[in-house]
């Protein structure tokens, strides 16, 4: 898990960006303006900032400036606009900026970009680090007790117990596989997480998970 600091003068992006890293387990601090991002940074010293460029009070790139000039960007910056030029891109990669997404982020480049940030940033993070010093992924859980049944699946069962054996174990599998999840498995499968959340009720399928927002 990492800490990841959102500066973002819009509120809902705010909101989405904090739902969308909290749920990869991600602890997140949220900023509207450039003077909150500076005390974020200045007391919690996060692993990675998505730092939006227009924003009322200082814009993004001069604070990215600032904490350069200061020796306070010593964490990836990925930087997000929907109404930068490319000069401005390549001025922030310039001064210090891993990388730039343009508004609105999709999920899958969000995500992307956050991946290789952190593991740019902390390259062992996630697992062991092995004698040649690369990193060795941690060993993944068992799968739970109802996948492991699916392939000795009991076909004399009624057709709707079947059908939700079935879908208990084909979510749990998907879950399991992306570390809980909720957003990466209603992706996976093609669902809207509402709709998914719904359905794992339904089944019984075990959510616990801590979700609570960080501050």
């Amino acid at each position: 898990m990492a800490h990841i600091l959102v500066v973002d003068d819009e509120h809902g992006i705010r909101d989405l960006l904090w739902e969308v890293l909290n749920d990869e387990g991600h602890a997140v601090t949220l900023a509207e303006n450039a003077a909150q991002a500076r005390a974020a940074r200045a007391t919690e010293a996060p692993d990675l900032v998505l730092l939006d460029i227009w924003m009322p009070d200082t814009d993004g790139v001069t604070l990215l400036k600032e904490w350069a000039a200061a020796g306070l960007l010593t964490m990836p910056v990925i930087m997000m606009s929907g109404h930068a030029t490319i000069d401005t891109a390549v001025e922030a990669t310039k001064i210090g900026a891993l990388a730039f997404l343009e508004k609105p982020v999709t999920l899958q480049k969000l995500l992307s970009a956050v991946e290789v940030a952190l593991k740019k940033d902390r390259p062992g993070a996630g697992g062991q680090t092995g004698a040649a010093g690369l990193a060795t992924p941690a060993a993944p859980p068992p799968l739970p007790a109802v996948a492991q049944r699916i392939q000795g699946f009991a076909l004399d069962l009624p057709l709707r117990e079947a059908k939700d054996l079935f879908e208990k174990a084909y979510f749990e599998f998907h879950l399991h596989h992306e570390g809980g999840s909720m957003t990466r498995v209603a992706e996976k499968t093609g669902l809207e997480r509402t709709h998914l959340y719904r359905k794992l009720k339904q089944l019984g399928v075990d959510l616990s998970k801590d979700k609570s927002r960080a501050s």
